[in-house]
């Protein structure tokens, strides 16, 4: 794929997973890379010196993006020291509760998509002012395919995700004007990751592999791809779009 060179750009949840392959990825292809992480010092200084290492540019910086004032900060810091961000990945993983509905309490579902919503809000109102005055940004967010296809005792997690995924489309519509595409990758289960822990346990997991065309799950580099995808300079007419990421478990 062409790498998309140049710029900066901020992954939230980066220190492991899916995030931590994206920001190695989009290193290798040229943009320097915000490793966002809320508690995993450790981890996130191991991304940024195997990045470093291999050549490319990292910083680690932490904050909790359920909280706008260290959302602020953390895009402040950034702006400081590279002058921007061109890129937002909002990848990290709100807790969530795994309960049927009959179990679940409004606090927990609730509670999930008032701060699945909440952080994505935090984040973009952060980039949305820098991109707009440059004319041109990439927003993706990480979705889920249990968005579409529920699972017994995932209503919290798929809700919330679908929330955001239309959340995504509109502003998708408002923000095109200003040069900002704004995109989603929804995954299936993804190997090594919290979710696929949550969704699959050994007996689903031969069941989706049996379901699934490519005949795997996920791992988090196939996600990092179709993030870095989105992320390209050049990929400047394809917002409000959805990548399913799943080995056509769900095709649409």
């Amino acid at each position: 794929m062409t790498a998309a060179t140049g710029g900066v750009a901020l992954v939230t949840g980066s220190s492991s997973g899916i995030g931590a392959a994206t920001v190695r990825l989009l290193a290798a292809q040229g943009m320097r890379v915000v490793v966002n992480y809320l508690s995993s010092a450790e981890a996130a200084g191991e991304v940024v010196a195997g990045i470093e290492a291999a050549g490319g540019r990292a910083m680690a910086v932490q904050a909790d993006v359920r909280e706008p004032a260290a959302v602020e900060r953390m895009v402040e810091q950034v702006q400081a020291a590279w002058g921007g961000i061109d890129v937002l990945v909002h990848n990290a993983l709100i807790p969530y509760v795994v309960k049927p509905f009959e179990d679940i309490t409004w606090d927990e579902l609730g509670g999930k998509l008032e701060a699945e919503m909440h952080a994505a809000f935090a984040v973009t109102k952060a980039v949305l002012p820098a991109m707009t005055r440059q004319g041109r940004g990439r927003i993706i967010y990480l979705g889920t395919v249990l968005s579409r296809q529920p699972r017994q005792g995932m209503i919290a997690l798929g809700t919330s995700k679908a929330a955001l995924a239309q959340f995504a489309r509109y502003l998708a519509q408002e923000l095109g004007p200003r040069g900002i595409t704004v995109n989603v990758v929804e995954s299936g289960a993804v190997e090594g990751t919290r979710v696929g822990a949550n969704v699959v346990d050994d007996e689903m997991k031969q069941r989706r592999l049996a379901a699934t065309p490519m005949g795997r799950l996920a791992r988090p580099e196939d996600v990092a791809q179709a993030v870095a995808f989105y992320a390209g300079e050049d990929n400047t007419f394809m917002t409000g779009t959805t990548a399913a990421v799943n080995g056509g478990l769900l095709m649409y």
